[in-house]
């Protein structure tokens, strides 16, 4: 149970008022606590970044890299710790959080002298030296549905460029970020280097964004949240970067056979589901040609119906609960409203699943039946809800899956990887998946219009926290 937040290597005390509780969302019950911090408490976190900056980025890289790759090791010491600690706060299949929520971060600790070795900290250009220097104090303003593994993907390109950080972790499932601050303290980051302060939105997070002596801000969350935090940041020409929503479209062109057609569908509904529908990468629009719409609906509906929802630590559970009672009750809205404007509800809804009255569970739903325009079809919902969408031609097909305000992820299936690739190209989505082309964690993400700007992970997520310095000789 954490008592204190991390403020410039030490434990201390928070000044915002009563703790904030953590909820089990499988059983609705509170299991534990974080401190509840304010605008003194972040004040004092950022001075102490502030007071670390000079000498943490004056080491040189390659030893702020190997340092995190010592975090990436002690991270796996505790996996099974951790592993216990996200299942408890956020809900994920316990087989799919050891591989996913402990993992992903690991291995992004663990690149950080691969990726800081290939960057030019000091380049030579005809007559001026230009230096990639760290751009300051970052303040880390992470979400609730990838905990650790969104903190990995600001954390340690920070401090690898030679950044100090602020981390304001979510407050609904912020209990990992207080084991990641052991490990710092216990591999020998500086005092001030890392601080973590537990909080809200608007009592901690606000307060971060808007701090005089913060040089950056890097959040990840909503849409809405993010258009705040730009706007604090603004005020004191902060920069930023944001990583927000999404309504991914997935596009099945018409060149698969029928076997590799009924696969791709599948498929797309594995990459709707994961983490129950709260990824912002999920892509929760299935594009069909209309010709194949009813086998499209069939086979989805089929493999909705093997998603079974129930205990995380069950090995037959593949659908986990959503975090929170509110989540659930935007999903449920979402699933209402749809069905008020006439879309057919091939199966699932806002109904708990049999057997499931306790838990912040939705059923697994997929939804046909409406215009790409549509709330539903055009909205994120964050939640197990796939949307199937008939067109007609490969050019509407590009107008439906760039047609809403948002471009952070995509999908193309077809059979010949030459017209998959040249059709992503017309899309305008951060990263796009052609087939089953695997993850990379070096690759970068992030998205284009209401999916924020700025991108995260390898080279390119470290640049984020540097700015350049010319020298005229």
């Amino acid at each position: 149970m954490p008592q204190r937040i991390y403020v410039d290597g030490e434990w201390v005390p928070a000044s915002g008022g009563a703790p904030i509780p953590v909820v089990n969302p499988a059983t609705e019950e509170p299991f534990d606590e974080v401190p509840r911090g304010g605008p003194k408490d972040v004040a004092r976190a950022v001075e102490a970044a502030a007071a670390a900056l000079p000498a943490w980025s004056a080491r040189p890289a390659a030893e702020r890299a190997g340092l995190c790759a010592a975090v990436a090791a002690a991270l796996g010491e505790r996996a099974d710790e951790l592993t216990e600690t996200i299942v408890n706060e956020l809900g994920m299949p316990i087989k799919l959080t050891r591989a996913i929520q402990v993992g992903s971060p690991i291995r992004t600790f663990l690149s950080m002298p691969e990726v800081a070795a290939g960057i030019a900290f000091e380049e030579p250009m005809g007559n001026s030296v230009v230096y990639r220097d760290p751009v300051g104090v970052v303040g880390a303003i992470t979400p609730w549905n990838y905990p650790l593994h969104q903190i990995a993907a600001k954390v340690a390109p920070a401090l690898t460029a030679g950044c100090t950080v602020v981390l304001k972790p979510s407050e609904v499932t912020p209990l990992d970020a207080f084991v990641l601050a052991e490990v710092m303290h216990d591999v020998g980051i500086p005092a001030g280097v890392f601080n973590v302060v537990s909080g809200t939105g608007p009592e901690a997070g606000e307060a971060l964004a808007a701090h005089p002596l913060v040089d950056m801000v890097s959040f990840t969350g909503s849409t809405r949240a993010g258009r705040r935090v730009a706007e604090l940041a603004a005020a004191g020409v902060r920069r930023t970067a944001l990583e927000l929503g999404g309504k991914s479209a997935n596009v099945l062109l018409d060149d698969l056979d029928d076997a590799a057609f009924e696969d791709a569908v599948r498929k797309g509904v594995a990459a709707c589901y994961l983490n129950s529908g709260q990824t912002c990468s999920a892509l929760t629009r299935l594009l069909v040609p209309r010709e194949r719409l009813h086998d499209a609906e069939r086979v989805a509906a089929g493999e909705a119906a093997t998603y079974t929802p129930g205990d995380p630590r069950d090995p037959a559970t593949r659908l986990g609960p959503l975090v929170s009672a509110v989540q659930r009750e935007r999903v449920r809205a979402h699933l209402r409203s749809a069905a008020e404007d006439g879309a057919t509800l091939l199966t699932g809804g806002p109904d708990a699943p049999d057997g499931l009255e306790r838990g912040y569970y939705v059923r697994p739903t997929v939804i046909t039946g409406v215009a790409p325009e549509s709330r539903i079809a055009q909205e994120e919902i964050f939640g197990p809800v796939l949307v199937v969408l008939p067109y007609d031609g490969e050019d509407e097909a590009v107008r439906i899956a760039n047609g809403t305000a948002y471009g952070l992820a995509a999908g193309v299936r077809a059979a010949d990887p030459g017209r998959a690739r040249r059709f992503a190209r017309r899309l305008r989505a951060g990263q796009i998946r052609i087939n089953d082309g695997a993850h990379n964690g070096l690759a970068p993400f992030g998205g284009y219009k209401h999916s924020g700007y700025g991108r995260e992970y390898g080279r390119f997520g470290l640049e984020e926290f540097l700015t350049t310095t010319s020298v005229q000789l």
